[in-house]
């Protein structure tokens, strides 16, 4: 055959590969409201740069029709491009070729991908719509995943991983979600869970819908497996580009930087009325966060899940940072068992890139109750305890107006390891607030009072005088310096810069024995 024939049939060729089998398949796939992988990739990727691989891989198993049914991809599409100029690694599963499903040459593109993925010092985002293993394969689909969930886990902290969940995933297939970094998903399309609507019927008697077990929603509020959810694909996708703007490459490289207009100096003379001197009063700390950062834009991690925690990343001066801070608008920013998990797992993943941290510190304590106790707050707590002790990054806190007992400690106080710890001028930083300690403190004098109201009040404003007020912590040396809250943005911003070059070592061991 000449060249030239052998081109274009390596044209055509490749053409139908990126068609699939089925020419009706694609506008079923729109009729549902989702995209094709190539669209998709498309929507994520920088324009042109998209390098596949294994495109003409098919899989080699006999029965039940399979050895009749033998499509190039094998259901999924791999290999690599640029977000924001920057290469990522990806993969896209096809669920118009055996419904996205996994067998052995579909797990083995995904495989291979992935050891691309950490010899190159990339991430890895994986575009996930898939009807789990292929049944017809049997145990060597299961052992197909089994090589993804390894993979996995060596390139956790090595490479970002970030899941787009754009259609069903169940059973064991949930899991390489649940190991990345981030899992996106889309609304109306896109389903999680181990165990499907009949399985749980059956064994429990509950009837529930696909989306009210597994749907974006219930994942991004209520069990907390999602990052966040979107409406629809490109959004979400959108969404993903901008995240990887903002991290390193891999934990070998610090995170992008860029010149910002917004000037590292700028006055911030709206924080002094967002936070009410009054601790009692409520406010939304990302109006704060808005006024600090650059532009007022930052990246919330999970903000509809554990809503009395904020994490985002954002920019300051150019750099990226991670923010950890208290929301008094929700649980008046109390510290409990699924706010301490998600911000142990931000702060660890920022410290695993190289992600400077800093904390806003506006808290109660740690809510108080049975169910709380019971559901093992302190082992919880302690999650979020240890992955701050553990961060060698730069760590800065500045605690904006109350920050009482072991809340105040976990929070990135000096005496965990903060490298440095700043206080606006309203802060209370203490055991206990005023009133609840005076009850304990001079419990004995308040019940023998005429008044005992008024002795109360008196003895409330004697400790908050001895105590609680701003510069107590300042002369022990547990905070480094009572400022000006319009100079917070230049304040963290020197800081940051200061402490670019942080080196930490941990002790010599094989890896820690974090709380779970």
């Amino acid at each position: 055959m000449h060249p030239r024939e052998r081109l274009a049939e390596l044209r055509d060729t490749r053409e139908a590969a990126r068609r699939g089998p089925d020419p009706a398949a694609t506008g079923r796939q729109h009729r549902k409201g989702k995209l094709t992988a190539h669209e998709r990739l498309e929507l994520l990727l920088d324009e042109g740069t998209f390098a596949e691989v294994e495109t003409f891989r098919r899989h080699r198993a006999t029965g039940f029709g399979l050895e009749d049914r033998r499509p190039h991809s094998d259901g999924v599409v791999t290999g690599w491009g640029e977000v924001h100029g920057r290469t990522v690694f990806v993969y896209a599963q096809d669920f118009r070729i055996f419904g996205g499903a996994l067998g052995e040459a579909h797990a083995a593109k995904i495989h291979k991908l992935m050891d691309l993925a950490e010899a190159a010092g990339a991430p890895v985002v994986g575009l996930n719509d898939g009807a789990g293993a292929r049944i017809q394969e049997g145990v060597a689909a299961l052992a197909g995943y089994g090589g993804i969930f390894r993979r996995n886990t060596r390139l956790s902290g090595v490479v970002p991983q970030i899941s787009v969940m754009l259609g069903p995933c169940a059973g064991g297939a949930a899991y390489s979600p649940a190991l990345s970094d981030f899992v996106f998903m889309v609304g109306g399309i896109a389903q999680m869970f181990v165990t499907g609507p009949d399985v749980v019927q059956a064994v429990t008697g509950e009837r529930v819908s696909h989306d009210g077990l597994g749907g974006a929603d219930v994942h991004a509020a209520t069990s907390g497996v999602a990052t966040l959810s979107y409406e629809d694909e490109e959004s979400c996708l959108q969404d993903v580009r901008f995240l990887l703007s903002l991290l390193p490459a891999n934990n070998r490289e610090l995170p992008p930087a860029r010149p910002s207009s917004d000037p590292p100096d700028r006055g911030g003379d709206a924080l002094i009325d967002l936070v009410p001197a009054d601790s009692s009063r409520t406010y939304d700390v990302r109006r704060v966060l808005a006024e600090l950062a650059d532009d007022g834009e930052f990246f919330e991690v999970q903000p509809t899940w554990a809503a009395n925690l904020v994490c985002a990343l954002t920019r300051l001066g150019g750099q990226v940072a991670g923010v950890v801070a208290n929301q008094p608008a929700h649980l008046a920013g109390v510290l409990d068992i699924p706010a301490s998990e998600k911000g142990a797992r931000f702060v660890s993943f920022c410290d695993a890139f190289n992600i400077p941290l800093v904390s806003l510190v506006d808290v109660p304590g740690f809510l108080p109750g049975i169910d709380q106790e019971h559901g093992g707050i302190i082992r919880h707590g302690a999650k979020l305890l240890y992955a701050y002790c553990n961060a060698t990054v730069p760590r800065v806190s500045v605690v904006l107006r109350k920050a009482y007992g072991g809340a105040y400690i976990v929070m990135d106080s000096r005496s965990i390891g903060a490298d440095l710890a700043f206080a606006w001028p309203t802060n209370e930083i203490a055991v206990m607030g005023a009133e609840g300690a005076a009850d304990v403190v001079f419990r004995k004098e308040i019940a023998a009072a005429g008044d005992p109201a008024a002795m109360r009040e008196q003895k409330t404003k004697e400790y908050r005088a001895e105590l609680v007020h701003p510069y107590h912590a300042a002369e022990r040396g547990l905070i480094d310096d009572v400022i000006d809250p319009r100079d917070t943005r230049r304040v963290l911003i020197r800081s940051l810069e200061m402490l670019r070059a942080k080196h930490a070592d941990l002790p010599q061991r094989k890896h820690g024995d974090p709380p779970q």
